[in-house]
């Protein structure tokens, strides 16, 4: 399989093919909750990450909520 383009918060990323949203945010953030995703800026629901594959040209954006003061 080889390697499919994505953007990844604005930033150019190739990916393996197949990849799931689940697969590719468990990657990029160490965050268990507090995480949001979207997909082609369409917010996509959590429990339904593990089950939406990436394609090439994707636009993914995830967001990890901070705490602050």
């Amino acid at each position: 399989m080889s390697p499919i383009p994505l953007t990844v918060n604005g930033e150019p990323r190739e990916v393996a093919d197949r990849l799931t949203l689940a697969d590719l945010v468990a990657e990029l953030s160490s965050a268990n909750s507090g995480v949001a995703a979207a997909l082609n800026e369409a917010v996509v629901p959590r429990g339904s990450w593990p089950r939406t594959e990436l394609t090439a040209g994707d636009r993914v954006e995830i967001l990890t909520a901070v705490q602050g003061g």
